[in-house]
């Protein structure tokens, strides 16, 4: 296959739009298996254009939560192996797991979603399980990817729990690293008999979620509703705290203050503070068609430029993505996340970053002389400070735009048209570029939308509804569920971008959002109930992290613990059995 690419006289031509739409057509892949995170992986390469083949066979020893192997590519190599992808429960991580609960229980995530009630709670979700099909797809994408740029056939391996750790890196290396008393990680759950809020619930029985990260716009919202000046400010902190603690006990007189204000009285003193408001909605509630693509895969404007071509990969490579160059800016969770996701497939990413750099780098606790949590998403990245405001700056950005081969970032909507930083901006500058924007709510909410972020998401999509039990009310999980599955979802666009550049030539433009995390969630039903037999719940992620068992998971270091590549990679074996 000639991944060679440059200027063409003409438009881009049907085929080739499809081509970049469906960067798997022509590829067929042998499936065995059928839980959640295989059905989900799946479902992600056919709408890439694979044809998957289920044949009936068990899946191999190893991978008892599904295999999937490569048949035939059009561009794979006559006599040599073709890649696959096994999927286990514990993966190299030494406690017997065999279903989704004992995923949540044994690697944390009810403990971290159980923080804001008190004590560990399973998600009434196969989260870790979506998470696990993301990556599983994204795996065989990327080593499809590794054949097209003439490197090895690959085998890759991943598991539930190491995409449920993964997923709590940031709160893995926040308690590894604290040794206060009581730690910021652990926050503070609600006392007996005060309940939790957000979300509050308006005087005519709205129940609703608010969101700012400024503290003025906050005073103001609770100045406007007439609550008490002491109670905003004692309010504020674990506000702002409950992305990193995973919970946000609020003082009481703030719920009560919500329920004397009716919902319109609160939309309006939102819009006058500058501050988001959205209702909690039912499970089933209606949301916007989804995109044609998932990851709205498009080819990049017309543009004139000289062929380029994509690094072959050497035999010793270490990921199906070395030799790239990702430019990120990117800040909070979705964006890094997705950068570092990159980064543990092989490419090399340098984030550009404001003068002074980014202000996440000194919020505690911290790891050294930078905050734990940055390190959590941003580890093994280098940085080029750059004030994208001034004309230097954009230059200097250009100028590292122009050598590399994705960027990524996650503005909001207008922001990379007012840097001159948008796709057709980029397009004379690098045209075969992978231009890749994680956003908030693409298409689902007209303008002017509100700010795109985790809870908010949570709320508008119907995910808080499906997480609550029997007579409960709805609430989204303080556990960034949203922000940390569209992060793999942002980095599963590129790695199929890549594929469609690398087969047709073209730039490709590549939008994700964190409603799209909501969609998947909401469209993937939950897996069968467990046994009987249930691992034993994590209370302590320190505690977890110093247990041998996860020596093969995480790497500690003298100042925190980190979540490993969710995935290894090996030479694939040869397969004699037909399709």
């Amino acid at each position: 296959m000639d991944v060679r690419t440059g200027s063409r006289a003409a438009g881009r031509s049907v085929a080739e739009r499809e081509a970049v739409a469906w960067p798997l057509a022509g590829v067929v892949v042998r499936a065995r298996g059928e839980s959640v995170a295989l059905r989900v992986a799946v479902q992600r390469l056919c709408a890439l254009g694979c044809e998957v083949r289920f044949d009936g066979a068990p899946p191999p020893d190893g991978a008892p939560a599904g295999w999937l192997g490569v048949a035939s590519a059009p561009f794979g190599r006559p006599g040599e192996a073709l890649p696959e992808c096994g999927i286990g429960w514990s993966g190299p991580v030494g406690v017997t797991m065999a279903d989704e609960r004992d995923v949540q229980a044994a690697c944390g995530i009810a403990h971290v979603h159980g923080r804001a009630a008190g004590g560990p709670r399973a998600l009434r979700l196969d989260y870790a399980s979506v998470c696990a099909g993301v990556l599983t797809a994204q795996a065989v994408t990327a080593v499809l990817l590794a054949l097209l740029r003439g490197g090895p056939a690959l085998a890759a391996r991943t598991s539930v729990a190491q995409a449920a750790l993964l997923a709590l890196t940031q709160y893995i290396a926040v308690a590894t690293c604290e040794r206060s008393d009581p730690p910021l990680s652990a926050g503070r759950a609600p006392s007996p008999g005060e309940g939790r809020v957000p979300p509050f619930r308006s005087a005519d029985g709205v129940p609703f979620e608010i969101e700012t990260f400024d503290a003025e716009r906050w005073r103001l919202f609770w100045d406007l509703l007439g609550a008490e000046p002491r109670a905003a400010a004692a309010g504020w902190p674990p506000f702002q705290q409950r992305f990193a603690t995973a919970t946000c006990a609020l003082p009481a007189g703030l719920g009560r203050t919500a329920a004397a204000a009716g919902y319109r009285d609160v939309v309006a003193a939102a819009a006058e503070a500058g501050v988001s408001v959205l209702p909690v909605r039912d499970a089933d509630a209606p949301l916007a068609p989804p995109p044609a693509s998932p990851w709205r895969l498009r080819a990049l404007a017309e543009a004139a430029g000289e062929p380029s071509v994509l690094p072959p990969l050497d035999r010793d490579a270490r990921g199906p993505l070395a030799g790239l160059l990702v430019v990120e800016s990117t800040n909070r969770v979705q964006g890094p996340l997705a950068g570092h996701v990159l980064g543990l497939l092989g490419a090399d990413v340098v984030r550009l970053e404001p003068p002074g750099g980014d202000p996440l780098r000194g919020v505690p606790p911290m790891a050294g002389p930078t905050s734990a949590r940055f390190l959590a998403l941003n580890r093994g990245k280098r940085a080029l400070e750059a004030d994208l405001k001034s004309a230097a700056g954009r230059r200097a950005a250009l100028r590292l735009i122009a050598c590399a081969h994705v960027f990524l970032h996650n503005w909001p909507p207008g922001r990379a048209c007012s840097y001159g930083l948008d796709h057709d901006d980029l397009a004379p500058v690098r045209p075969s570029l992978v231009y890749a924007q994680a956003g908030g709510w693409a298409e689902a909410l007209p303008a002017p939308q509100p700010m795109g972020t985790d809870y908010l998401v949570q709320a508008y999509s119907g995910v808080a509804a499906r997480l609550a039990g029997p007579g409960e009310q709805p609430a989204p999980s303080l556990m960034t569920l949203t922000d940390v599955l569209g992060a793999l979802i942002s980095a599963e666009a590129v790695v199929a971008a890549l594929v469609a550049r690398a087969r047709t030539g073209a730039g490709v433009r590549a939008g994700t959002a964190l409603i799209d995390a909501a969609r998947l969630l909401r469209a993937t039903p939950s897996g069968t109930p467990p046994a009987g037999r249930e691992a034993a719940s994590v209370t302590d992620l320190a505690a977890m992290a110093d247990d041998p068992a996860f020596d093969r998971v995480l790497d500690r270091t003298p100042q925190a613990a980190y979540s490993r590549a969710p995935w290894t990679f090996a030479p694939a074996p040869h397969h004699e059995e037909a399709l």
